[in-house]
C-alpha cells in the first residue's frame, strides 16, 4: 500500500492506494465511521458494481449502508441536485462531526463534497474514488463543486475530505475509454513538473491501461503525491503554484463547452487535447521546440487520446472557442492566464496571452 499525506494546517489527511481497500472499508475509516448507519453518495454504475461489495464490508463491522444514488453523468451537479442530496442527508440525521461517502468518480466527490461544505456550515466526507481520473486528480485537494448555465463548476467551494481511498480494484470494472482518459491526468503531472515521469510513462503507459498492479499503483501514487505537493503549498490556488494543475484544462474546457459537455468529449479527453494545444502554442510562442511539442502529442495519441481538434468535426471557428474561455473560473482583472510550457516538466503561468491570438492559434488548428 503507498499512503500518501495531504498536509494542510491542522487538516492533513491521508490518500491510501492499494488493492481491496473496500474489503477492509469499516477498518480503513476507523472512527471516522462513528455512527452504525453510513450515509453512502453514489450512481447508478458505480452501484452496479459496488454497492454489494461495501454494504458486505460495512456489515461485517455491524454497520449498515444507507445510500443516495443519482444518475451518471454531469447532470447530477445542478442546484436541484444539491438540493435532493441535501435533503436526504438532513433525513438521515447527518451532524456536523459524522462522514458521508463519496463512492465514484469526480461528479460524485464534487457534489458529495459541495453537500457537506454547506451542511450545516460543513460535515466531514471521505472519498472513495473508482476512476482513475478521481484517483489521480479530483478526490485530493478539496476541490468541490455543482455547475451552472454559464460553465461547468462555477458555483463550489473548498472542502476538504478526511480521507481518500483509492481501491485499484474499482478500476477493474472501468470502461476502457474511461480508464484512457484518466490516464491523460497522469500523463499531465509528467508534463507540468516531472519529466523523469513522464519519461517513465513512455516505458509503462500500456501496463497502467491494462492496470497491471505495480505499475498502476506507481502511477497512481506518484500523481498523488505531485498534487499533494502543490496543495499543501497553495490549498486556494492564491500563489499561482496550484493553477499549474490547470495545464490542458483552459483549451480543454472550451471544447468540452463546445460540445455541450457531453459522451462525444470526456474531460479527461478534453485536457489531453488541451495539453497538446497548450504545448502547440508553446512552441508557437517560441517558448519550447517544436520536437517537444511533438513529444507530447506522441505520448497522448500513444495510448489512444485525441490529439486533433478537426477530429471532433466542431461547428466552430477559433474565436468562438476562445469566447467559451471568458467563464473561466481562473479570469482575474479581465484577463486569463494560460498553463504553458517553457520544457517537459517545467509547466509555468502565463499571464500575456491575448485571447485574439489563442483564437487565430485555434483557427490554425482548425483548419
Amino acid at each position: 500500500m503507498a499512503v500518501i499525506p495531504v498536509e494542510l494546517a491542522g487538516r492533513s489527511y491521508e490518500v491510501r492506494i492499494a488493492r481491496g481497500l473496500l474489503d477492509n472499508l469499516a477498518s480503513e475509516c476507523g472512527e471516522l465511521l462513528r455512527k452504525d448507519r453510513v450515509p453512502i453518495v453514489t450512481d447508478v454504475n458505480v452501484a452496479r458494481h459496488w454497492r454489494e461489495p461495501v454494504e458486505s464490508a460495512l456489515a461485517r463491522a455491524d454497520k449498515e449502508a444507507v445510500w443516495h444514488v443519482v444518475d451518471p453523468g454531469e447532470g447530477a451537479k445542478s442546484w436541484q441536485g444539491l438540493e435532493r442530496l441535501i435533503d436526504w442527508l438532513l433525513e438521515q440525521g447527518v451532524e456536523r462531526g459524522d462522514h458521508v461517502i463519496a463512492l465514484g468518480g469526480g461528479v460524485i466527490g464534487d457534489l458529495t463534497g459541495f453537500a457537506c461544505a454547506v451542511l450545516k456550515r460543513g460535515c466531514g466526507f471521505i472519498q472513495l474514488p473508482t476512476t482513475l481520473l478521481a484517483q489521480v486528480d479530483s478526490s485530493v485537494g478539496g476541490k468541490t463543486a455543482i455547475n451552472a448555465g454559464a460553465g461547468k463548476n462555477l458555483i463550489g467551494a473548498f472542502h476538504q475530505p478526511s480521507l481518500v481511498l483509492a481501491d485499484l480494484t474499482t478500476l477493474d470494472t472501468l470502461p476502457d475509454r474511461e480508464m484512457r482518459a484518466g490516464y491523460a491526468e497522469v500523463i499531465k503531472y509528467g508534463v507540468l513538473g516531472d519529466s523523469a515521469f513522464f519519461d517513465w510513462l513512455a516505458g509503462h503507459g500500456k501496463s497502467v491501461l491494462a492496470r497491471e498492479s505495480e505499475a498502476l499503483e506507481h502511477a497512481v501514487a506518484t500523481s498523488v503525491a505531485a498534487k499533494a505537493r502543490i496543495v499543501a503549498e497553495d490549498e486556494r490556488e492564491t500563489s499561482g503554484t496550484r493553477a499549474l494543475l490547470n495545464l490542458g484544462h483552459t483549451f480543454g474546457h472550451a471544447l468540452e463547452a463546445e460540445t455541450g459537455f457531453s459522451d462525444r468529449l470526456l474531460h479527461g479527453e478534453g485536457v489531453a487535447l488541451g495539453m497538446v494545444l497548450a504545448a502547440r502554442y508553446s512552441a508557437r510562442r517560441n517558448l519550447i521546440s517544436d520536437s517537444d511539442a511533438d513529444r507530447v502529442a506522441g505520448a497522448i495519441a500513444a495510448v489512444g487520446l485525441p490529439t486533433e481538434i478537426r477530429t471532433l468535426d466542431l461547428d466552430c471557428d477559433g474565436r468562438k472557442l476562445a469566447d467559451h474561455m471568458l467563464h473561466d473560473k481562473k479570469m482575474d482583472g479581465g484577463t486569463l492566464p494560460f498553463i504553458l510550457l517553457r520544457g517537459i516538466g517545467d509547466a509555468f503561468m502565463a499571464r500575456d496571452v491575448e485571447l485574439a491570438d489563442v483564437a487565430e492559434f485555434l483557427d490554425e488548428q482548425l483548419g
